[in-house]
């Protein structure tokens, strides 16, 4: 059973950073807090057959910063791209997910981040 993850109601007042400028392109979205591991997966193909590894060295702590029940939006450091594909967990393993890049927002050296789950993940996040 997936630990679900309670939201506010409202965005916070005050001026947005990147993540919140990035978040008011998805109307959905709604302010979360989730601390995680971001990994990035390493997608190659060998003899025909695609092999996904995570790469060790391509791996941060961050917080999901915003949420919709398909996507995860957050700020980050790595050499991401769109269309990669990035794992995130939690520190118990109860949100344990993949996911592809979708958007990107650079602004001031910060990095937001949009991505959407590739498998359906229900009730991580409750109104």
């Amino acid at each position: 059973m997936q630990k679900q993850h309670e939201i506010g109601a409202s965005r916070p007042q005050g001026s947005l950073g990147c993540v919140g400028r990035l978040a008011e392109f998805f109307p959905a979205a709604v302010p979360v807090r989730i601390p995680v591991q971001v990994m990035k997966i390493d997608s190659s193909e060998k003899n025909g057959v695609m092999l996904d590894s995570l790469v060790a060295s391509t791996a941060e702590q961050t917080v999901i910063e915003f949420g919709t029940p398909g996507e995860v939006i957050f700020a980050s450091g790595l050499p991401l791209d769109f269309e990669d594909t990035v794992r995130m967990k939690n520190f118990d393993g109860s949100f344990d997910v993949s996911a592809e890049i979708i958007a990107m927002q650079l602004d001031k050296g910060k990095i937001a981040v949009a991505a959407r789950f590739l498998q359906n993940v229900t009730n991580w996040i409750i109104k």
